[in-house]
């Protein structure tokens, strides 16, 4: 059989242990992955999920989000069935799986390519959806991100709500439009990666990481020709605005059904 084949082969194999949730959600079991990825026996396979959660922690993502402990049933003959711990892997967490198992093995490498690929097809469909949405919902969708990685925007708020004329018990990020948004996105991700990546220690060294990075992110938009974000337009409708309308709109919709 051809490499090729070989790798056709794996594709297909990883692809019908894909599980589907109610909600849509693509997942796979461990104890089947282990089988796939030619572990001899589960017991085996646990350091590598080990790593997997660990690579996880790392890479800044929330290891529940990717990585949980469920119970499946398993054939213990004669058509008898009994439950068995497992484990319950997101598309990100099989991959961080494979990236940490041997090398050496075919069926790991070919793991590596397709859930690589996957993962980047995923992230192709999400910018082609994010593209047909609507400003308002580019607003909800950046500010709900943001909103878990924008931990020091409170540090500039006095200055930021005087330019945009709020008032004090008004939030911020209720009043961005999503180029705004998106900027400030930008920057609180790049800061976090920064403050990991140089192993940055301390209130002072922090904050200095946050204004360098800051100042760097207003560079790259002046260098563009781009707006300054306190010089964008302020959105007529704040977003409790947006998410109250939206909330009566599908009340309404329960209604007439």
């Amino acid at each position: 059989m051809t490499t090729k084949h070989i790798a056709e082969k794996h594709h297909a194999t990883f692809e019908s242990i894909r599980h589907l949730d109610d909600d849509g959600n693509e997942y796979w079991h461990a104890r089947q992955l282990a089988v796939v990825l030619e572990y001899s026996q589960y017991r085996h396979f646990l350091p590598v999920l080990e790593r997997a959660k660990e690579a996880c922690r790392n890479s800044g993502q929330d290891v529940a989000d990717h990585i949980e402990d469920v119970l499946t049933m398993v054939e213990i003959g004669s058509g008898a069935k009994r439950e068995v711990a497992d484990v319950r892997l997101s598309r990100y967490a099989c991959y961080l799986v494979v990236q940490n198992g041997d090398p050496s093995k075919p069926v790991i490498a070919n793991g590596q390519t397709y859930f690589a690929m996957q993962t980047r097809r995923q992230e192709l469909a999400d910018d082609e959806q994010f593209a047909r949405l609507s400003e308002d919902e580019k607003r909800l969708a950046i500010r709900n991100e943001l909103a878990l990685h924008n931990k020091h925007l409170a540090a500039a708020a006095k200055d930021i709500h005087a330019r945009k004329g709020l008032k004090k018990s008004q939030k911020i990020l209720d009043h961005m439009g999503s180029t705004e948004l998106a900027a400030n996105l930008f920057r609180a991700t790049q800061t976090e990666e920064k403050l990991k990546r140089d192993q940055v220690k301390g209130k002072r060294q922090a904050n200095q990481t946050h204004l360098e990075v800051g100042k760097k992110v207003r560079q790259t938009i002046k260098d563009l020709g781009g707006t300054m974000p306190e010089a964008l337009p302020t959105p007529g409708k704040s977003i409790k605005q947006i998410e109250s309308a939206r909330k009566k709109l599908i009340k309404s919709d329960d209604t007439n059904e």
